[in-house]
């Protein structure tokens, strides 16, 4: 395999690290939100998000720093991505509370 071949790869494999690890987290907040404990959702999500996301760049950095910094730069631009969608597909206009404009 060659070496631009080798960089796309862990490039389109830190973007799907990414979109899973907070595109879940997402989805947790807003399960546990409605859910009777919120602890629970919250620490299995982590435990199951968080060993993934190693576990993907263990196997992607390989010995090979380059890869594993590519990898990386794919996983904070899918944050990214996944934090513009959010933040647009969630958005509701801001109501205003009479009487809260300053504190008491």
């Amino acid at each position: 395999m060659t070496d631009w071949m080798a960089l796309t790869l862990a490039l389109i494999a830190g973007l799907l690290l990414g979109a899973m690890f907070f595109g879940g987290l997402w989805w947790t907040v807003r399960k546990a939100v409605s859910s009777a404990s919120p602890a629970l959702w919250f620490s299995g999500s982590l435990m199951l998000r968080l060993g993934l996301a190693l576990a993907g760049f263990y196997l992607v950095g390989a010995h090979h720093w380059e890869r594993l910094l590519i990898c990386l730069f794919g996983f904070v631009a899918a944050r990214l991505l996944v934090t513009w969608l959010a933040g647009s597909a969630g958005s509701t206009p801001k109501r205003s509370v009479p009487g809260a404009s300053h504190a008491p």
